[in-house]
């Protein structure tokens, strides 16, 4: 028995097999097999920058209907966010891949065919469900990636949502005018598709095999990993995290009401809905999962709503005359694309510097420095500015704030054990859908009133409180390896 406790005590973790492993051939493919996957859940949600003013033209819907229909999808996405997080925690990572990749391609090629109004809205709808669980994809990805860097290479998964957002504007750009929103919308299903076909070949992450009790099959993929990177694995047994930090430990941190979930691997707290709840708002997690809902509600509500503010000044829908929008009766409407392109390309420098701050200054710092340097440029817009002043700031705060939310995403996968990663981070994500809901009545509405100065109120005040709320998230996740069981955050 001894000999045994000794062995394990010297065995190795998922962890330490990965930092072993390093980045290597394996981790790029999964980068691009994510990053793909992330791209396709931004051209299906980013095409709403676009397809409104186009259906305003063709069906004669009102501004409110236009508005409802962003505010369905994000709907879709409110009840999504959570739903596929839970199927990838119970079911697997892959099983919650196919399911997203599979009903978004499908609904989003019917929406091309929807002979009414209220029949893309509940199309949409179902591909704002679908979408949402496109964050299954990153904490996939995260559980193959070693501690070292982890923070840069999971925002390198948002470059791929950006290059999504650039392809849809640009997609819309050359299509749309040609062959109409309907093409557009076809051919924006087809990375779906392709993801779906494609995911069959993915494999399931090690560190959710290991927490089901599968030891053989975890092991049986990180050799693959260690094949394609032409490293060994670490000599020994794999032990759980927990293991290595003396188990005992967790009855003096784990809350009375949640300790009786922590036995083994075979009795995981994900098995139910309402058990995995219980460990998200435990006494141990509480407060980090009420200040990553409101922080994602914040953000959603800004970046969305941004996005919103600019294509309405761009595409020419304000009435208040050309000192308020940047496009006069006589300006191509190309302007639209042109100034989404732009701002997209601001995303990405934003996201460039997310990816030198990330681990060199921590989560917490990197979260909250991006988020002060959105709420100063905002300050100008406090005062009226012409329409070509205004849309420049306004993309230079969301380059910023685009940063900032891609890092939180990444802390809010990173906090969370295997067991309920991905249904925590898919939970926080539910809540600041409801952000992207709002968003559309807030934005589209006081721009065609012409409030652009109280709408950039409005967001200046959200950002402000978002930034004041992270400096009391209680974990800061650089350099520590990701737990796999509950209770063993240290």
């Amino acid at each position: 028995m001894g000999d045994d406790d000794d062995e394990r005590r010297h065995g190795y973790t998922v962890d330490d097999a990965l930092s072993t492993l390093g980045f290597g051939n394996f981790q790029r493919l999964a980068l691009a097999f994510a990053g793909i996957g992330w791209c396709s859940d931004a051209m299906e949600i980013s095409l709403l920058s676009f397809i409104g003013p186009a259906l305003k033209s063709e069906w004669l819907i009102s501004s409110y209907e236009e508005s409802l229909l962003s505010s369905a999808v994000f709907g879709g996405m409110f009840i999504g966010s959570y739903f596929w997080g839970f199927i990838a925690d119970v079911y697997g990572r892959r099983m919650g891949i196919r399911g997203v990749t599979i009903i978004t391609s499908g609904a989003g090629l019917l929406s091309a065919f929807a002979p009414d109004y209220k029949s893309l809205v509940i199309l949409r709808f179902i591909v704002g469900f679908a979408a949402a669980g496109g964050h299954v994809f990153q904490s996939w990805f995260l559980e193959f990636i070693p501690k070292s860097n982890r923070g840069a290479w999971m925002l390198a998964t948002s470059l791929f949502w950006v290059l999504g957002e650039l392809l849809e504007a640009s997609l819309f750009w050359i299509v749309m005018p040609r062959l109409g929103w309907r093409w557009s919308l076809a051919l924006s299903c087809v990375p779906s598709l392709t993801m779906f076909i494609v995911s069959t070949l993915a494999p399931e992450s090690p560190r959710y095999l290991f927490m089901k009790g599968k030891t053989n099959e975890a092991i049986g993929v990180l050799e693959k990993v260690a094949l394609m990177n032409k490293k060994e694995l670490p000599t020994g047994n794999l032990v759980p995290d927990h293991q290595r930090t003396l188990r005992v430990d967790l009855e003096e941190h784990v809350p009375s009401d949640v300790t009786h979930l922590l036995s083994s691997n075979e009795k995981q707290t994900t098995s139910t809905v309402g058990k995995s709840l219980l460990y998200l708002f435990s006494s141990e997690f509480l407060g980090t999962t009420l200040l990553l809902c409101l922080v994602n509600f914040a953000y959603s509500f800004s970046y969305y709503g941004l996005q919103l503010m600019i294509s309405g000044l761009s595409s020419g829908q304000s009435d208040c005359g050309p000192s308020n929008s940047i496009l006069s009766k006589n300006v191509p409407k190309d302007t639209l694309y042109l100034n989404v392109l732009i701002t997209y390309i601001a995303e990405l420098q934003g996201l460039i510097l997310a990816v030198v701050l990330i681990d060199r200054l921590g989560r917490k710092l990197s979260v909250e420095t991006l988020t002060m340097l959105s709420v100063v440029l905002i300050l100008p817009l406090l005062s009226h500015q012409n329409g070509t002043v205004t849309v420049s700031l306004l993309i230079g705060v969301r380059m910023f704030l685009s940063a900032a939310f891609s890092t939180l995403g990444v802390y809010a996968k990173e906090v969370y054990p295997t067991s309920v990663r991905v249904s925590g981070s898919g939970l926080v994500t539910s809540v600041g859908k409801i952000g992207g809901m709002i968003c559309p009545l807030v934005a589209v509405g006081l721009v065609r009133e012409c409030h652009q100065t109280l709408a950039a109120i409005v967001f200046g005040i959200v950002m402000l409180i978002s930034g004041i709320c992270v400096i009391y998230f209680r974990f800061e996740m650089k350099g520590r390896a990701l737990s796999d069981f509950e209770g063993n955050i240290e």
